[in-house]
């Protein structure tokens, strides 16, 4: 059997102390936005412009600073996961999961994009509706962003 596998980036978007969650469409689940990296397209720009379809928000990956950088090579925002994900028995997806800081709670989706967008507390996260790597993911990206602030 053949497993096919796609490049995905998301990002969990912190304002204040919230991350914010989509309701998926079909899976019926609380994720952070999200997508297919399009071909061509670098990891962490996906990321961003992912957030910005789903969410209409404008985000500030929060990432290591760059040390490499020559004429023949730069250094590229990294994920601060790399996850290699279950789709169907046939079907992966290796996710770069970035953690980003929002500037405005406000969201405004593209049309047809996300339905239920909802910021989540750390309290919140310990809901029974979501998932435990989403919880785990979530409560380090409060975290992360609450200490680099």
């Amino acid at each position: 059997m053949e497993i096919t596998r796609h490049f995905t980036a998301t990002t969990f978007v912190v304002y204040k102390d919230k991350t914010l969650l989509h309701l998926h469409r079909s899976l019926k689940m609380w994720l952070p936005p999200g997508g297919h990296i399009d071909r061509d397209e670098l990891p962490h720009i996906a990321a961003i412009r992912e957030v910005k379809e789903e969410t209409g928000l404008d985000v500030e990956l929060v990432h290591a600073a760059p040390s490499i950088h020559s004429d023949n090579a730069q250094e590229i925002p990294g994920p601060r996961h790399l996850l290699l994900e279950n789709i169907n028995p046939f079907h992966q997806h290796i996710d770069m999961i970035y953690f980003s800081r929002a500037h405005s709670s406000e969201v405004t989706p593209d049309l047809g994009e996300s339905i239920e967008l909802k910021w989540f507390s750390e309290a919140e996260l310990d809901g029974k509706e979501i998932e435990n790597d989403i919880r785990q993911l979530g409560k380090e990206a409060l975290q992360v962003i609450n200490d680099a602030n």
